[in-house]
């Protein structure tokens, strides 16, 4: 299972959840919402917390849709975690929002992380995975795009080389259809939140979408996550 922290004071709590459970598999990074929460020290303190435990690096990013968010220092924060990924080949888990293009850029002019990157939920331009895949990068598709106006998020989904091909919850985040909400769960103040059990139910909906059997599907995504997360 792993589990993200996409800044400083996640971090350490990650960590910790992974000590307790060895089914966690902890990714340390700054996602770009959390940016402006960055201390003097927070390159060294990242570092440290990647030398600690196996694990990979993320989440981290490029994201111009989000309103109010800075552009400016995205991209000097992304590279230098990138380019921690790829002197340690631990796994980037990257999260984009409009910005493909650039993204793509970045990761054809920088090195990259051999064992690949994780392109978190991917809703980015179908044209856009050959180019991509070619870079190492694998697409991960998660429960929310089974909500029936993500119909253009599911199409290109199709288009993934099935090599390259992952599942994810993005629990607490990104809620499935409340049909196929099979474990439901709420914050302290009623907020609904997503559940990792949900997992077998994304398969089988992402199954359909793909027209094959959800035990061969499950069988080769494991295959791909082991290239990529395997024997850390």
């Amino acid at each position: 299972m792993v589990v993200n922290g996409a800044c400083e004071n996640d971090w350490p709590l990650v960590l910790a959840l992974a000590r307790s459970n060895p089914i966690v598999l902890p990714s340390f990074g700054y996602h770009p919402w959390y940016l402006h929460e960055r201390t003097p020290d927070w390159q060294k303190s990242l570092e440290a917390f990647l030398d600690e435990i196996p694990g990979a690096v993320g989440e981290i990013g490029l994201d111009r849709w989000k309103t109010g968010l800075p552009y400016e220092p995205q991209e000097e924060v992304f590279l230098f975690q990138l380019r921690l990924a790829a002197e340690r080949d631990r796994p980037a888990s990257i999260h984009c929002l409009q910005a493909w293009g650039r993204l793509h850029d970045l990761l054809h002019q920088h090195p990259r992380p051999k064992r690949g990157l994780v392109l978190h939920s991917f809703g980015g331009p179908a044209e856009m995975i050959p180019a991509l895949a070619k870079l190492g990068a694998y697409f991960s598709f998660p429960g929310y795009f089974l909500h029936e106006r993500k119909l253009r998020q599911r199409e290109a989904f199709k288009k993934v080389p099935p090599e390259q091909l992952l599942i994810e919850t993005d629990a607490p985040d990104q809620l499935l259809p409340e049909a196929r909400n099979r474990f439901s769960f709420a914050d302290a103040e009623g907020k609904p939140l997503n559940h990792p059990a949900n997992l077998a139910t994304i398969y089988e909906g992402l199954a359909e979408v793909l027209g094959e059997k959800a035990g061969s599907l499950a069988t080769r995504v494991e295959e791909n996550f082991q290239r990529v997360f395997g024997g850390l």
